[in-house]
């Protein structure tokens, strides 16, 4: 069936931080620091209380230089930190190291059936196992994850990718976002293909936006299904706005920080 958009989370006025939920979100390496910073700050923009950031010391070296307003907390603190979260985020930038692998599994673990969104290289972790997440995750792969989370080609996801959405949803019990330039987001029986966005988007980096996107709309209490859909239409009407602005050439993901808002307000005046 079609999805149409859901509205956005109530703003009430006698509220807190806490009235708009903590995002945990496990992300960044040494290597791809920028990925962290990306996924925490989308978060932040669409309007999640509070988002906390846990990665390497380098990481958090850098994304304490870059935004003040992220919490910073180191990979020793998992447990302590995990319980609080209503929401965790994984993957963006994490490697598929070693340790990133047991950061990942030790995650899974020790999750209190917090919802959970699982990106990028969480994706690809993800893929050499097999989970069923009961409903309370979303997987955020492109085409290529898609192929590996399936185990087939990447001919066979780009051949019929809302079939390839539904199987994913399928074999891990999970909301799916497949993202494409008409991203489709599927829990296998309902479905909504994206209109919004255009090729600013084709740019490292847009991705772990996006993550952080979905992870500040489940923090305000959307349900999966729904924070989805509503954060990839917004994902693509920022990048939409952006390229106005700066060019469908010239646009880069962190340049989609600054248009989330001008997205929101587009929408509310719809």
């Amino acid at each position: 069936m079609d999805y149409n958009l859901p509205k956005l989370p109530p703003r009430p006025k006698n509220s807190n931080k806490g009235t708009f939920g903590k995002v945990l979100n496990i992300a960044g390496s040494d290597y791809m620091r920028g990925a962290g910073y990306l996924s925490s700050i989308s978060a932040l923009k669409i309007g999640a209380g509070y988002v906390e950031i846990m990665s390497s010391e380098k990481v958090l070296d850098t994304i304490s230089t870059l935004a003040p307003e992220i919490v910073l907390t180191p990979i020793t603190n998992l447990k302590d930190v995990i319980k609080d979260a209503a929401v965790i985020s994984i993957g963006c930038g994490l490697s598929t190291s070693e340790d990133a692998v047991k950061l990942f599994n030790q995650t899974l673990e020790l999750r209190n059936n917090q919802p959970i969104i699982i990106d990028a290289d969480g994706l690809n972790i993800l893929s050499k196992t097999k989970f069923d997440f009961d409903k309370k995750a979303i997987l955020t792969p492109h085409p290529k994850e898609a192929s590996r989370l399936l185990n087939c080609t990447l001919e066979e996801v780009l051949k019929d990718v809302k079939t390839s959405a539904r199987k994913i949803a399928e074999k891990y019990n999970c909301i799916t976002v497949l993202k494409t330039h008409q991203t489709i987001v599927t829990d296998g029986e309902n479905f909504y293909q994206n209109t919004s966005g255009n090729s600013a988007l084709a740019k490292a980096g847009s991705g772990d936006v996006l993550c952080g996107m979905i992870a500040g709309l489940v923090a305000q209490n959307m349900n999966l299904f729904d924070a989805s859909v509503l954060a990839v239409y917004l994902h693509g009407l920022a990048g939409e706005l952006a390229s106005k602005d700066l060019t469908e050439y010239g646009v880069l993901a962190s340049d989609l920080l600054r248009y989330i808002p001008l997205a929101i307000i587009r929408t509310i005046n719809v």
